[in-house]
């Protein structure tokens, strides 16, 4: 615990009382000491950082960079020089990639953020500082698995890398920067977003547009001209992060990204599009309906795209419609009152219960005779709980409707 609390190169002594003090190889024999103190000094020691909290990705300093941890970091998305050395983890630790040997002694040059190198590589060199080495095991989904492998790294292989960062480049200051010399820099950072995004590389590409959102609350336009302009480039970048959220199937986050859009500018022809995209993804078939009848009402020329957007969405909902009818085939092939096939044997016997049972009511008398689906009664229980159609698909409604059926009529 006092070690702990030491610099490297410090002296101290360490007095430890009896309540602290524990069996080791350096106190054999505690029986009798009231307090002993140490005099130690701490000459070297190496930092171990575990990256992930699990034991798997360990990052360990061997030799100590320049400036201060974690100031002088590359934190933020940087170009970086480093030299390192790839090894399996196997017995005699083979080396499949030596940056001094296998790049003619050039280092490696990279930018952060864009997914050059493996997640695992780029976690640990923006915890470095300048001329800092470092030694990273790495597990197989944070090293290859998940990246293009060498031809002599097999897949599953755990790896050790032997990393110097040799500098970084940081991003340009905004600071002092002219409205038009800001607008260039954002238009580098989104240009690397989109190609990330064509790519598929979608959670950077996000990352890239969300940092220049942020960057973008201080930015202040001076006049009209530079308010349409910062205005039009910050609705293109919330509609570039909901079209990753859509890609990566999480439409609600999707849409909250175009209502960003227009909650500011309400006639905005492609939040309207996209946010309809996402609604009929995710299931809202009359909003995303509504958006695409909003475009062409907006603006005439993007018919096409708001027809085509109709016809894919009418696809979309018979899609489901015939999906609805297969899985309840069989419901509906039974008059009102009649047990249908479908239905499960109840824990107490062989009695049919479930989806294909009638429904029955017993009298004040208690006489137990079956009353119409009809009744008063049933409606009520109807609406206390529902079927279980209305349970399973949220459909079931719009499909008895077309086909001519009273939802109280089948459970």
């Amino acid at each position: 615990m006092g070690i702990g609390t030491m610099a490297r190169k410090e002296k101290a002594t360490i007095y430890v009382s009896s309540t602290y003090l524990t069996e080791s190889s350096l106190m054999p024999q505690l029986e009798g000491l009231e307090e002993v103190h140490f005099e130690v000094e701490l000459v070297q020691f190496t930092q171990v950082r575990d990256m992930l909290g699990d034991g798997r990705l360990i990052k360990r300093r061997v030799v100590d960079g320049s400036g201060e941890f974690p100031m002088d970091c590359p934190l933020h998305d940087s170009l970086l020089k480093v030299h390192y050395k790839g090894m399996l983890l196997d017995e005699p630790k083979s080396v499949f990639y030596d940056t001094q040997i296998d790049n003619v002694g050039e280092p490696l040059e990279f930018c952060s953020g864009e997914g050059l190198v493996p997640e695992g590589f780029e976690m640990c060199v923006r915890l470095m500082l300048p001329g800092e080495k470092s030694i990273v095991t790495c597990p197989p989904d944070f090293a290859y698995d998940k990246f293009p492998r060498p031809a002599n790294v097999p897949e599953g292989a755990h790896v050790l890398w032997e990393i110097e960062l040799l500098g970084f480049e940081v991003p340009k200051d905004w600071t002092g920067l002219t409205f038009k010399e800001i607008m260039e820099e954002a238009d580098k950072i989104k240009n690397t977003g989109n190609r990330l995004f064509k790519e598929g590389k979608l959670e950077l590409a996000k990352a890239k547009y969300e940092k220049l959102l942020r960057e973008y609350n201080h930015v202040h336009p001076q006049d009209d001209e530079e308010g349409k302009i910062f205005a039009n480039s910050r609705s293109s970048l919330h509609l570039n992060v909901a079209a990753c959220y859509r890609k990566m199937g999480e439409y609600r986050k999707s849409i909250e990204a175009c209502n960003k859009v227009l909650d500011a500018n309400p006639v905005h022809v492609k939040a309207l599009y996209r946010r309809g995209m996402s609604y009929m993804l995710g299931g809202d078939f009359d909003d995303a309906k509504n958006d695409f009848e909003k475009m062409v009402t907006i603006d005439k020329s993007s018919e096409p795209d708001a027809t085509a957007a109709l016809v894919k969405l009418k696809q979309k909902e018979q899609e489901i419609e015939k999906k609805a009818r297969k899985q309840f085939k069989g419901l509906f092939d039974k008059k009102p009152g009649e047990i249908s096939e479908v239905g499960v044997e109840s824990k107490n016997g062989g009695d049919t219960a479930g989806s294909g049972e009638a429904v029955t009511s017993r009298d004040r008398d208690g006489s137990g005779k079956s009353s119409p689906l009809s009744s008063e009664s049933d409606h009520v229980f109807d609406e206390e709980r529902p079927g279980l159609i209305d349970r399973i698909w949220p459909s079931a409604r719009r499909i008895f409707s077309s086909l001519g059926l009273n939802r109280c009529t089948i459970l």
